[in-house]
Parts: structure tokens; sequence; C-alpha cells
């Protein structure tokens, strides 16, 4: 039988693929980490991670029973915590965060919402960037953020999309594509496309800022932009186009900038996130709240 502990060395270094960021996040010494693992590991009778001088990786069976045991371990932790929840109610202070000013007002209402059904539960409110979602929701900083999807990263999991927005593309206010009812995104190819910071998870960073268009023609990559007020302005002042949903034309009118639409994009999703694990009562509660006042609006 593994103990909690050995679970938790295993899980964390799993997601770190580094000791040191692990015992920082166990609150414990590297030597206790690798002296943890190691221990596992002469239980398995195989390597679970494979270690060098520069790098940390899962081996084969350490990555099979990470897959195994990640799914059991968050519906552990969660059923604890709805239990305990169960027991005393709803209570204490739950902390949302937002990416952008249509998110922020979303959340708002949400948390109106959530605050007539569970009185004995404040929310506080505080704005994220992009870079910022995925290790605030890992360290604790929120326990649930309202952002835009796709934000695929181990320790965190995603919830339904709440809500889908045509997909537009900010331009130079005199750029020619400025003047055109909607573009293709192959138009893309003609164009530098502002890029996102590395802290933005992959699978966001090629979904809203591609390398190449569906018909496989290269696009050229733009500076990097760490937030949206900062993409704007390098697209007002000439230094490339960037892709956004169709809310920026409101919260976001510049004299600079237009918006115009990618006629042949998916549309962009939104939806809340919350840590792997992290499924409490109080979090099931705000996302019901959430998904019930946008079909209350429908």
């Amino acid at each position: 039988m593994l103990e909690k502990y050995e679970l938790e060395a295993f899980l964390t270094l799993a997601e770190e693929l580094h000791f040191g960021r692990t015992a920082a996040r166990l609150h414990v010494t590297t030597a206790r980490v690798s002296q943890t693992i190691k221990k596992l590991e002469r239980r398995v009778g195989v390597p679970l991670f494979e270690r060098s001088s520069r790098r940390v990786e899962l081996s084969p069976v350490g990555r099979q029973l990470h897959e195994e045991l990640r799914p059991a371990w968050e519906l552990i932790g969660a059923a604890m915590e709805r239990a305990a929840e169960a027991g005393r109610g709803i209570t204490g202070t739950l902390t949302v965060a937002f990416v952008g000013a249509a998110a922020g007002q979303l959340v708002a209402a949400a948390a109106g919402e959530f605050s007539g059904r569970q009185p004995g539960c404040a929310v506080r409110i505080v704005e994220a960037q992009l870079g910022e979602v995925v290790p605030w929701l890992r360290d604790g900083v929120a326990e649930l953020a309202l952002t835009a999807f796709p934000m695929e990263a181990a320790g965190v999991v995603a919830g339904p999309v709440l809500v889908r927005e045509a997909r537009m593309l900010a331009v130079p206010a005199g750029h020619p594509f400025a003047r055109r009812d909607g573009v293709s995104v192959e138009d893309l190819a003609r164009v530098p496309v502002l890029r996102l910071p590395e802290s933005v998870p992959e699978s966001h960073r090629e979904e809203r800022t591609p390398r190449q268009t569906p018909a496989g023609r290269r696009i050229t990559p733009g500076p990097v932009a760490a937030t949206l007020h900062e993409a704007l302005t390098l697209v007002g002042a000439g230094r490339g186009v960037f892709p956004v949903g169709a809310q920026t034309r409101r919260y976001y009118q510049r004299p600079d900038v237009a918006y115009v639409l990618l006629a042949d994009a998916p549309p962009v999703e939104w939806g809340l996130m919350w840590r792997a694990g992290g499924g409490t009562a109080r979090v099931l509660a705000f996302a019901r709240a959430a998904r019930d006042l946008l079909a209350a609006r429908r």
C-alpha cells in the first residue's frame, strides 16, 4: 500500500519534472523527494523516472503509473473536500480569476448568482493575464479561472464551454484588411502575426497564433505580446496582426486598431478551469451558477 506522501511525491514530480520545484511545492527537502522516489522504484522494480544532469523525464512504466494514479488521486481529493464542505456548508472565500474585460463582467455576474445561492461563501475576484492562469491555479492563488480555451497543461482541468464567440483579426486601422468585411485564415500568411509568450500553454499559443495556415502556408511570426493591451498597441503601431474574440471590439475600442471577421475560423471558446483534484463543492457550485446564469440569458 502506498503512503500519502509517496503518492504526492510521485505525482508532483511527474508534473514538475524537477526535484527542486517538487520539493518546494511539497515543503520538504530535495533529498526527501529523491529518497521517496528511490523507495518507490525499489518497490516497483524498475525506474519510474529517467534522470540526466539536465532533465528528468517519466520512464514508460512511470508514465503508465501516472496515467492510472492521477485520476484516482483527483477523485479521492475532491471527494474528501466535498464531504468536508457538506458537513460544514459551503463557506470561506472562493477566489476566481478572469482574463479580459468581458470575462471579468461575466465572473462578476456569476459571483452575484453564486452569492445568492451560497450566502456563507464570499467571492474574491482577481484579474489574471493568460500566462498566469495555470500557475495561479496550481499554486492556489485562485481556485477558479474564466479564460479562453484551450489551456491544456498538467495539473489543471477545464470545465464545459460556457461561451462561444466569432473570431476576429485585430489589424492596424490603415491596413488594407481593415477595408474588408472579412478575411480568411489563409490571409494570415500575408502578414506578421503577433506571438504569445511561452508562459502561455502551447495548446493556446498554437490555437490562437498558429505557425502555418490550414493549407500549410507559413505564417511570419511577429513580436511577442504578454498582454492584450500590449498586443493591441503593437497592432496599432503596425507591427503585426492578432486574432481575438468578437467581444474585443466592444471592450477594447481604439482609433488605431480595426477588427475584421476571420470568416472561416472556428469560434473562440471560453470556460472555467480549476486545479486538478480541486473540484470542490464550492468550485462546482460556482460553475453551476455561471452555467445557469448564461442559460437564463439565452
